[in-house]
């Protein structure tokens, strides 16, 4: 049996995170049996790209780099542990894939969406989320909620400008527009009790709607 791949993807300070920690917690109560993780990260190899992507130091690295550093540890990722946990029939919860390449580095940075999806297709080989939650919420609103939140990594995306956060969201945005099969757009700047709500009903009816296919 074949699992179910979502990503959650937002600007920094969405609740993405949150979301993800309550969803896998209500999932494991009703039985299932979930992986979560996040990128760049979830396995050793790529954990340590990680920390040379996110490094607050290293301001200098190049926008290409960058870009091709993050395909470099969701190959990884994807092998080591993404792609086993689906074929286990598991469900993996993905904090970050594939779009925030898309909107960090091919529109924010510049260097192209389709171009940076050209990178990634190479390093994912067709292995697409069944479905992403993209949660948004004004960057102000985010950056305020980072810079409340002490107990969260500050990296080096999160001292970008105002004006860098806002390109993402409008990067984001127009993913929404190019992959609506995909890709579903939730208010993050609601409470967080009523996103999980919102969560938790997509990805059910998607479990569900993908079940009943199979069946057929």
């Amino acid at each position: 049996m074949a699992g179910y791949f979502f990503s959650f993807e937002g600007p920094e300070g969405a609740g993405k995170t949150t979301i993800i920690s309550m969803l896998e917690s209500f999932l494991r109560e009703k039985g299932w049996d979930v992986v979560a993780t996040r990128e760049p990260g979830g396995i050793d190899i790529a954990e340590k790209i990680r920390d040379i992507i996110l490094n607050p130091s290293h301001q200098t690295m190049d926008a290409r780099t960058e870009a091709l550093l993050y395909a470099a540890a969701r190959r990884q990722h994807l092998v080591e542990k993404v792609i086993p946990a689906l074929k286990d029939g598991k469900i993996v919860l993905c904090d970050r894939f594939i779009d925030s390449s898309l909107a960090y580095q091919g529109f924010a940075r510049g260097l192209g969406i389709d171009e940076v999806l050209s990178i990634n297709q190479f390093a994912i080989d067709g292995y697409f989320p069944t479905l992403t939650l993209y949660f948004d919420v004004d960057p102000k609103i985010g950056l305020e909620r980072i810079y409340r939140n002490r107990k969260r990594e500050v990296n080096r995306l999160d001292l970008e400008s105002l004006s860098f956060h806002e390109k993402v969201r409008q990067g984001y945005l127009q993913l929404v527009d190019r992959f609506p099969e995909r890709i579903i757009q939730l208010d993050a700047s609601r409470s967080i009790a009523e996103v999980f709500a919102e969560t938790v009903s997509i990805i059910i009816e998607e479990m569900e709607e993908k079940d009943r296919a199979n069946i057929k």
